[in-house]
């Protein structure tokens, strides 16, 4: 019976197996491993059908990371709908934790600036390094500067080399 399967699948064309559909409407597909006419094997292969197919459309993170373990081979079976879920829930708490966590943070910084045990970091406006020939000096252009208004072709002429 799986000589004719095959037999089948090779005059039809290749058959592919859906395995599950993600919640971005992606459907995730399985070839089964299949024998060419000459008798060579050929492994299975899993792919996907981007619910938005256009490349230039696609955003990172358009692919759940547990499909995408399965699709480069890094887990056997499809991830369930309630692995899914799970993990979503779990992803939500950690960014709401790592959220409090930073205002928590926050807050502690700032009650140590008022009650000064912490001093409060310094605001400079120096441009450059301190151990460079040219801190604090003012830079001279050598562009041209003019306004649109009465700039004049071939009236700028570059300063002499010196």
């Amino acid at each position: 019976m799986s000589r004719i399967v095959g037999a089948l699948r090779r005059t039809f064309g290749i058959v592919r197996d859906h395995v599950g559909t993600d919640n971005f409407g992606n459907k995730y597909y399985i070839i089964p491993e299949q024998k060419t006419w000459t008798g060579r094997l050929v492994r299975a292969k899993r792919m996907v059908e981007a619910a938005n197919p256009t490349e230039f459309e696609y955003l990172e993170g358009n692919i759940p990371m547990e499909w995408d373990a399965w699709i480069r081979g890094r887990r056997k079976v499809p991830p369930s709908i309630e692995e899914l879920l799970k993990n979503e829930t779990y992803r939500k708490q950690i960014k709401l934790k790592a959220k409090e966590s930073e205002e928590r943070d926050l807050a502690l910084l700032a009650k140590e600036y008022e009650e000064g045990l912490v001093a409060t970091p310094a605001k400079t406006l120096a441009a450059g390094h301190a151990a460079s020939s040219s801190f604090g000096k003012k830079e001279i252009s050598e562009e041209p500067t003019s306004t649109a208004n009465d700039f004049q072709p071939g009236s700028w002429m570059p300063n002499p080399k010196k």
